[in-house]
């Protein structure tokens, strides 16, 4: 019987605190794994931990240097490692990735940069199912879009 990925629930944790409005924990424990797993550790883990930190951030300046941290550990991600996160393939990560670096250079006015990660997401799209995640990610790359078009 294959025991727990441990890293993957402390994870889920965060993310749970996160939901439950409780950012400063959700980035505490987010650090905390983030300092465990040093550079060499797992690709997934450190690629997870780098997206989930992002989303807990209150200054966009600090989600982005996060959001690029896990677009850079995500290159270093095996099919098979994705596969035992449940993550059919690597290539499926991207648009996520790409969707939330899209939207902090948005905010920070960088529309350039922007428009670069909404046409790098909308390319990745093709290699998310036809699920719930697939929908909410290709909604988010049109919100991006549409936004965007507003900026011009």
């Amino acid at each position: 019987m294959e025991q727990p990925d441990e890293t993957l629930i402390r994870m889920g944790q965060g993310i749970d605190l996160a939901h439950q409005g409780e950012r400063d924990a959700a980035r505490r424990l987010f650090a905390e794994l983030w300092e465990q797993l040093g550079p060499a550790g797992n690709a997934l883990h450190r690629m997870g931990v780098a997206h989930a930190m992002a989303d807990v951030q209150d200054d966009v300046r600090d989600e982005l240097v996060w959001d690029r941290r896990a677009l850079e550990a995500a290159g270093s991600v095996t099919d098979e490692q994705a596969a035992a996160a449940g993550v059919p393939a690597v290539a499926g990560l991207y648009p996520s990735l790409h969707l939330n670096l899209g939207e902090a250079y948005r905010k920070l006015g960088d529309v350039t940069a922007a428009r670069r990660h909404l046409e790098l997401g909308e390319e990745a799209a093709g290699a998310l199912g036809d699920d719930g995640y697939a929908t909410m990610i290709k909604g988010g790359l049109r919100g991006l879009a549409s936004r965007l078009a507003e900026a011009d």
